[in-house]
């Protein structure tokens, strides 16, 4: 099967409504994963850490990634692909969409001319974009990203192609460790292996990852007929017009949906997302899947699907609402044998996920909340609430932080700071210079108005000045930790020239 791959540039970026004339970094756990082309001529590259990239370029933007935002921008582009090129194509993520070669190709007058009309079609909504096609979609992906802007592999060449590339595109970090020790450093080295070896030895993840090295498609086609139907649905009635309820309802589906595919010994290669209306339109949206995603990235995956059609007018419950959700896994294959049970305790029980879906569907999305670390120097900083099910907006950053806080760690930590007055023994104000000096010994500290209390001790200050380059982002402060006559401790902070408590220790 030829597939030919379509890659929006720098899509990240241009969701995030960033100039490329501008140096731009789109980050995701304090790396560089997308970036303008201004910032890679100032020497930004895709990987950098986010020290590193700043270095490099002390004018560049820092955005966080918003993969939602990234599909409902993309879904635009794929409607204008569906009307001008083909009318079905699977995406791969946002910016990257896959399509079968073989109709489009006869249609426009050969590859090379299906090609040219897409960069064309792009080019007029001002998206630049590139093309690869190969004999299966892996192999197009790599295609599209040739340093030749694109590159369309001749049949039969694929595995050719593909025969100098690192074992480590494979997308298996174990096999990626494991086949250098052994000497085999190239996907040709891997691929001239005997088959019936590598599954002895690896398994039936590698002999499908050895597939994919030969240039064929990782999971044979099913040629025994019509595939067993393991669709799940989801009847509204009356229809309904408010899109939370449905979200939610979608964690459901997906987790009846993986339990039937287990049952079955069974992984789906492709996953459609259906959504009927009361006035009779359908919408659909397919999505690759591979096996890799979990119940909860498919339902994750389903609600930014909903908000993308609600934004882009295809959706509109106030006119017609939704009466039906279904999901259909598309190009079953057997499952490689993997048993979570048997490897590791689960992350998130199947009880436990019922009934937070349950409880937000009665209380709201944020009536379910898990408790995370992440990077930062206050205690208030470290742990983040994430509504349950979706994906982390902050991600956890390793590193010293400079200025955090050492142990012990406070007790009570306020979510909105206390308002406080610390006083010298004249009972002035106490303020901190720019070089992170006390004017005067602290005396007596006043929480919320309340009567002053004697201060026995104290530690401190610690200046903390983050994000400077960012105008709109930085913040300047400084901690101080001080013991009062009643027996309590507390963590305060100064900022702007006022004083708030924002931590209790005891």
């Amino acid at each position: 099967m030829r597939a030919l791959v379509i890659w929006a540039m720098d899509w990240p970026v241009v969701a995030a409504g960033a100039d490329h004339d501008e140096p731009v970094a789109i980050i995701t756990r304090e790396r560089v994963m997308a970036c303008s082309k201004e910032a890679r001529r100032r020497g930004v590259k895709r990987g950098m850490r986010v020290r590193q990239a700043s270095g490099r370029c002390p004018q560049l933007k820092l955005l966080d990634r918003d993969p939602e935002g990234e599909v409902r921008g993309f879904e635009p582009v794929l409607r204008l692909l569906e009307k001008r090129i083909a009318p079905h194509m699977e995406v791969l993520r946002p910016g990257l969409v896959a399509l079968p070669a073989r109709g489009p190709a006869r249609y426009f007058g050969g590859e090379s001319a299906l090609a040219e009309q897409i960069t064309t079609v792009l080019t007029e909504a001002g998206i630049e974009a590139r093309t690869g096609a190969a004999d299966s979609v892996f192999a197009a992906a790599l295609a599209v990203r040739a340093p030749q802007a694109g590159q369309l592999v001749p049949v039969g060449r694929t595995a050719a192609f593909l025969a100098p590339y690192p074992v480590g595109v494979l997308g298996r970090p174990r096999l990626s460790q494991l086949l250098p020790r052994l000497g085999i450093t190239t996907l040709g080295a891997f691929a001239a292996l005997h088959g019936e070896r590598v599954l002895a030895r690896f398994g039936q993840d590698a002999a499908a990852a050895q597939r994919t090295a030969q240039g064929l498609e990782a999971r044979p086609l099913n040629v025994s007929g019509a595939e067993p139907d393991y669709s799940v649905t989801r009847a509204f009635e009356p229809a309904e017009d408010n899109l939370e309820p449905v979200a939610f309802i979608a964690k459901a589906l997906a987790e009846q949906l993986h339990a039937g595919l287990a049952r079955a010994s069974a992984v789906a290669a492709r996953l459609q997302v259906e959504v009927a209306l009361a006035n009779g339109l359908r919408l659909s949206r397919l999505w690759r899947h591979e096996g890799r995603l979990s119940a909860l990235a498919v339902a994750e995956r389903v609600r930014w699907q909903i908000a993308a059609w609600a934004e882009t007018g295809q959706l509109d419950t106030a006119a017609a609402g939704i009466t039906a959700l279904r999901l259909v896994p598309e190009g079953l294959s057997a499952a490689t044998g993997r048993q979570p049970l048997l490897f590791g305790p689960r992350i998130a029980p199947q009880e436990l996920e019922h009934t937070a879906g349950q409880l937000q569907a009665m209380l709201g999305h944020r009536a379910v909340v898990r408790q995370e670390l992440a990077g930062g120097r206050g205690p208030g900083e470290r742990v983040v609430a994430i509504p349950y099910g979706d994906a982390r907006s902050r991600p956890w950053v390793e590193g010293t932080w400079p200025g955090r806080l050492p142990a012990p760690h406070p007790a009570v930590v306020y979510p909105t700071p206390r308002p406080a007055d610390l006083l010298a023994a004249d009972g002035s104000p106490v303020s901190v210079s720019g070089r992170a000096l006390l004017s005067r010994p602290p005396a007596a500290l006043s929480v919320d108005g309340a009567g002053p209390v004697a201060v026995t001790g104290w530690s401190g200050p610690w200046p903390v000045l983050e994000d400077w380059w960012i105008p709109a982002r930085a913040r300047r402060l400084a901690r101080l930790q001080v013991v009062c006559a009643d027996g309590r401790a507390w963590l305060l902070h100064i900022r702007d020239g006022r004083w708030a408590v924002e931590a209790l220790y005891g």
